[in-house]
């Protein structure tokens, strides 16, 4: 039985890892935690007895710096313990503020933004060729879509006919320096979406229901064209004083805004 991967849970383990390493990037964690916890829960198929599963789909966190949310997951299901959760990001800490290979159950080193997608398509089309059914989830940031490969890969993904490969975009509306519409203007992304020859439907990112559904009715369709979910969210959700504030992409937690925050996150838990 899959661990229940509760959005609290993930947010609580989350805050409990920043603060022991005085990390950064709660914010862009927080968006998509329960993108994560539908994935694992209920889509993802994996041996929760063996990372390395050559069966398994695939999930590529393209945004690396939202991983904390991801490591999260890995520990509910066993992958990482305690320990690695206490000495995040010490000397000697094998989870880093990235993405990163070498951790069971990260797919790609990712933070270099826009890269992660590209090894996503790759990951699709070798299961595609092998008719081996493996699905690849890639999760990319609204402001990674800035970077010039995003565009390139969703290209090769529709010429390529990958309708085992999602992108799923973080929608929060905010990057490391500003909103996305004051640094670089999106538009309509299910519109972008839809003129590359994707299935797309927009979700909102914090329903689980609605997600699932989302996912579902995207998956249904097996026509040869990749798909998109554009998930909007909320940076900082499920913390009141960082829910849309940007300075928490970077900021750190005090002593007393990690009891703060605890205090929030157990709540919901009740």
């Amino acid at each position: 039985m899959k661990p229940s991967f509760h959005p609290a849970d993930l947010r609580k383990t989350v805050v409990e890892m920043a603060f022991a390493g005085n990390a950064v990037h709660l914010g862009c964690a927080f968006s998509i935690i329960e993108l994560l916890s539908r994935l694992y829960g209920r889509h993802l198929r994996y041996d929760e007895t063996n990372p390395d599963d050559p069966m398994r789909d695939y999930l590529v966190l393209s945004k690396g710096h939202g991983v904390m949310a991801q490591y999260a997951c890995l520990y509910e299901l066993g992958w990482l313990d305690r320990k690695d959760i206490d000495n995040y990001f010490h000397d000697g800490s094998r989870l880093k503020g990235l993405s990163d290979a070498h951790v069971p159950g990260c797919e790609v080193t990712s933070g270099t933004l826009g890269h992660g997608l590209s090894v996503g398509v790759g990951l699709a089309m070798a299961a595609a060729r092998k008719k081996t059914g493996q699905k690849c989830y890639a999760i990319i940031g609204d402001g990674e879509i800035n970077e010039g490969p995003i565009w390139e890969a969703m290209l090769f993904a529709a010429h390529a006919k990958l309708d085992n490969l999602m992108i799923i975009v973080d929608a929060n509306g905010f990057q490391a320096m500003g909103t996305t519409d004051e640094v670089m203007q999106l538009g309509d992304l299910c519109a972008k979406f839809s003129a590359f020859d994707f299935d797309v439907l927009p979700v909102d990112g914090h329903h689980l229901d609605a997600i699932s559904a989302a996912i579902e009715a995207l998956e249904a369709k097996k026509n040869g064209r990749p798909k998109a979910l554009v998930a909007k969210t909320v940076k900082g959700k499920g913390v009141s004083y960082m829910e849309n504030v940007n300075a928490w992409h970077y900021s750190r937690l005090t002593p007393d805004l990690y009891v703060q925050a605890l205090r929030e996150i157990e709540g919901a838990m009740a």
